[in-house]
């Protein structure tokens, strides 16, 4: 049985992430895991200080610092399972019923990786502990790797939340006309989350060619499975029209592929998909 896994860390957002993990569950019918994870902390290279004290200093400071060491892992797990236990009650507050638990040491990229066979859908927060929580460029940016990465390495769709979340009754669809966008489509028909949702089909012109026809095609696919669809073709740079049609229509969550272009042009040019979780303040879920 497929699970939704739920990434928490304590920072304000945990809150957000627990909301939509328990919209999910109850949409799809499956059982929440909460994960957390406790990641080594950075060192600064200030920790060998061998050659400024004698030895018996030393000696008593290698002790100490293990005697520290101990507690703040104690503390850590402590702490992870006062967070683990809080989530769970505002799942079943919620109304979901299946809900499981997982504490363990190391890297949160890791973590999910190992897990991913057991997934249906991840959701993440944008913003971690220990960055500021609101909304804007600079703050991704102090974790924006960490998602990057998350997004390159597994394939199941991910839901990356802002510090709230609202159960949306309508969704955007950034449609470009790529496979990673009809793949998105596909995976929305199949899936379920969304159904019942109004969904806004949107594409940017480019250069391509035959772009109505897709956007056409991908409108009767989405409309032939119930949604009512709203398809726009739209002119200018993508995040902008994008955020802006947003904003006008009052969407409450946005879906893309990811990651449209080869990874050799994205070091050079950035990526869209990442743009848009740098500026949007609404959820997003990215589809692999």
């Amino acid at each position: 049985m497929n699970k939704i896994i739920a990434c928490i860390d304590g920072s304000v957002i945990t809150s957000a992430v627990c909301n939509a993990a328990a919209w999910a569950a109850k949409r799809l019918n499956k059982p929440i895991l909460f994960l957390h994870t406790i990641e080594r902390p950075q060192q600064h290279g200030a920790d060998d200080l061998t050659g400024a004290i004698g030895l018996g200093a030393r000696t008593s400071l290698l002790q100490e610092m293990a005697r520290l060491d101990e507690e703040r892992s104690k503390l850590a797990l402590q702490h992870g399972k006062d967070m683990l236990s809080a989530a769970v009650s505002t799942a079943e507050s919620a109304g979901v019923s299946q809900i499981e638990q997982k504490q363990r040491h190391g890297d949160l990229l890791d973590a999910l990786t190992e897990l991913e066979a057991e997934a249906r859908l991840m959701v993440v927060g944008r913003s971690g502990e220990g960055h500021n929580s609101e909304t804007g460029q600079a703050s991704f940016r102090a974790l924006g790797s960490h998602i990057e990465s998350l997004i390159r390495s597994v394939h199941t769709p991910l839901i990356i939340v802002p510090p709230t979340f609202t159960q949306p009754s309508r969704f955007m669809l950034a449609y470009d006309g790529r496979s990673t966008a009809d793949q998105a489509i596909k995976k929305i028909i199949a899936g379920g989350l969304l159904k019942g949702l109004e969904c806004h089909l949107v594409m940017v012109k480019n250069t391509a060619a035959g772009q109505a026809e897709k956007l056409a095609e991908a409108q009767r696919l989405l409309t032939n499975e119930g949604f009512v669809v709203h398809a726009n073709l739209l002119e200018g740079n993508i995040s902008d029209v994008l955020l802006a049609y947003q904003q006008q229509h009052q969407i409450e969550l946005l879906v893309m592929g990811a990651f449209a272009h080869s990874k050799i042009r994205q070091l050079f040019l950035g990526s869209n998909t990442i743009r848009m979780i740098e500026r949007s303040s609404i959820p997003l879920i990215v589809v692999q």
